[in-house]
């Protein structure tokens, strides 16, 4: 069954209250895009919540709400700030192009328009949106493969959001980039993947496992590292190296390959610090939760036998925003019985 023109061709919105002016942008880009028009602010405002355009070419000289008032308006509203806007105007010096970039412009077309120009940058942009859309798409999946691994064991996905979120935090304490520190924030959820591969009977076993019972459980990092697999990309091989270390300890005596120190990948040490801090301090059907100050308490004892002592301080310097995380994704209070 075909699709139809809506779901295959990329909506732009057009915005200018000179009729000839939207009639030579039509003429440019009508046979590759689904556009609509609008000839002054208010319009280009109520269509762009109502139509979620993929680009929205701008005109800046416009009567009533200019172009620069629309796009103030367009980035206040969560609905539309996402949308890439391009103005199109006869203002060409650079204080009006850097006034432009100021109030969220990502390019600039100067009239007379070129049509040449005009499709390279609007296909150049809208490969920019594809290229955000595959990366939050990845980031999605990734997160909901980690929290089907939680929905089993800890009956709530919000486990995975939380450690990610103070993984991420801690990485950028620690001196990572802010684009190392994205790629942590969506390879952690993947970090207990391997719980999948657990029988029900020993994951969900409310009682203590006996000896044979935790060598089994002691080979969900293997399994999670054998489901993610070698990948080229660099999300996924720090994902699979999350999950098969992220039970490693400092002093070498965790599993399942009983690394050393700076042995165990940098990665997996700072998930283990974030996933032993939220399994403290979160209440499961099996045990209360721990006060923040009781898992503070922990992660210092175990500064340089369980954790890297490096990494346990930050942990502690960073504590109000995360404190702010615990409570942005915080757990729904049990109903009453």
């Amino acid at each position: 069954m075909p699709h139809s023109d809506r779901e295959v061709r990329p909506i732009i919105l057009i915005v200018d209250d000179e009729p000839t002016n939207l009639q030579v942008l039509r003429q440019i880009l009508q046979a590759d895009y689904r556009l609509l028009f609008a000839r002054d602010g208010h319009k280009a405002l109520e269509l762009a919540r109502s139509e979620c355009p993929s680009l929205i070419l701008l005109d800046v000289m416009m009567p009533g709400l200019t172009g620069h008032d629309t796009c103030i308006a367009l980035k206040q509203d969560p609905a539309t700030r996402a949308i890439p806007v391009v103005f199109v105007t006869a203002l060409s010096d650079t204080e009006d192009e850097a006034r432009g970039f100021e109030l969220g412009a990502v390019d600039y077309i100067t009239k007379p328009v070129s049509p040449p120009v005009v499709k390279a940058r609007v296909r150049n942009q809208l490969s920019l949106v594809r290229m955000d859309e595959l990366r939050d798409t990845r980031m999605q999946i990734i997160e909901r493969l980690g929290r089907a691994a939680e929905f089993k064991d800890n009956e709530t996905g919000l486990h995975v959001i939380r450690m990610s979120h103070y993984a991420r935090t801690l990485a950028l304490a620690a001196g990572w980039s802010e684009g190392a520190a994205e790629e942590l924030l969506t390879a952690a959820p993947m970090h207990d993947i391997g719980k999948i591969g657990i029988p029900d009977r020993i994951l969900l076993k409310p009682g203590a496992l006996s000896p044979e019972e935790w060598d089994v459980m002691r080979t969900h990092p293997k399994i999670g590292a054998d489901i993610i697999g070698e990948h080229p990309s660099s999300v996924l091989r720090m994902a699979r190296e999350i999950a098969l270390c992220h039970h490693e300890k400092w002093d070498g005596s965790g599993y399942p390959q009983g690394l050393k120190g700076d042995a165990i990948p940098i990665a997996a040490r700072v998930v283990t610090i974030a996933d032993v801090f939220d399994a403290l301090t979160t209440a499961r059907p099996y045990k209360k939760a721990w006060s923040v100050e009781d898992a503070l308490a922990n992660l210092e004892q175990g500064a340089g036998q369980h954790f890297d002592p490096y990494l346990v301080p930050l942990f502690l310097s960073i504590l109000p925003q995360i404190l702010e995380i615990r409570e942005r994704w915080k757990e729904a209070d049990p109903a009453p019985t």
